[in-house]
């Protein structure tokens, strides 16, 4: 891993003033739409641990091409306590910026995005993989590497970016304005966890603690309990209520995500398995 000395002091495009040391292995995490089992995860990882061979690898899978997940889980990792000089790495990577054809396997550009804390995440610029960041980055910027030449870029081109960035030489280009990162989806399912709870991007109680609300989500509708804890309702019951994951923003305040928990059971399951980034309406009951 890497340990920062001095205070983070980038520069407009994402040069950080920081001192990084080398002090033993550090942790890489990978969200990308492939995991453990999956060759592609195994060809990524090897790769990478061939460019950082004293790295501890990580895998976060999302659902393919689903960059709503994908950009959840970066925040949630980027932006909580961890080792210092950790590296979170997104591959979702759906080509979707465009409809024409796609010479030579062209996709979207690789981005670094800088944080307060000097952690690194850098992967492809898609969809919403950088939303929940967006307010939180002390910059984001392109990293000048090429965007086609390779079906398979998080193996043949993207590891030598990455250990560039660890190195501390990422070969920036442009910095990426914050207008041009989607906002994330408001009031919406964010992400879906391993138990079938649906964290959501509700940050508010739309109800005092303990009222019976009506939960819509696509063609589904359910009745859920309002509360502070999601097991303060009986077995068999659905809880709204502020659910493990969440951050402290730029600003000090606490981002709380509330999850929809079907205790005793899955609250994917009862509304259907929505997919992320599905709105999640909330009315009396």
């Amino acid at each position: 891993r890497f340990t920062g000395r001095g205070a983070p002091a980038n520069d407009a495009r994402g040069r950080s003033g920081r001192q990084w040391v080398p002090v033993g292995g550090m942790l890489l995490s990978i969200v990308a739409d492939y995991g453990p089992g999956d060759l592609a995860f195994a060809e990524v990882a090897q790769r990478l641990l061939h460019r950082l061979p004293d790295a501890t690898v990580v895998a976060v899978p999302v659902p393919a091409f689903d960059t709503v997940s994908a950009g959840f889980c970066v925040a949630q990792l980027a932006l909580n306590a961890g080792p210092p000089g950790r590296v979170v790495f997104h591959n979702v990577a759906p080509r979707a910026d465009a409809d024409d054809p796609r010479p030579d396997n062209a996709g979207e550009p690789l981005t670094l995005a800088r944080l307060p804390s000097g952690v690194a995440v850098v992967g492809a610029f898609a969809g919403f993989v950088l939303s929940f960041l967006r307010d939180e980055a002390l910059s984001v910027a392109v990293l000048d590497v090429p965007a086609a030449g390779s079906q398979f870029r998080s193996r043949d081109i993207f590891p030598d970016a990455v250990a560039a960035v660890v190195a501390g030489n990422p070969p920036l280009g442009e910095p990426i304005p914050r207008e041009r990162i989607p906002a994330p989806p408001e009031r919406s399912v964010v992400w879906v966890d391993g138990y079938g709870n649906l964290k959501t991007n509700w940050h508010d109680a739309p109800a005092p603690s303990g009222t019976p609300v009506r939960v819509t989500i696509g063609d589904v509708t359910a009745t859920a309990t309002v509360s502070d804890g999601t097991f303060e309702v009986p077995d068999g019951a659905l809880a709204f209520a502020p659910g493990s994951s969440g951050w402290r923003t730029r600003d000090g305040s606490e981002r709380p995500f509330y999850e929809l928990l079907l205790r005793g059971g899955s609250a994917a399951a009862r509304f259907a398995s929505p997919a992320a980034g599905m709105p999640v309406t909330v009315a009396a009951a």
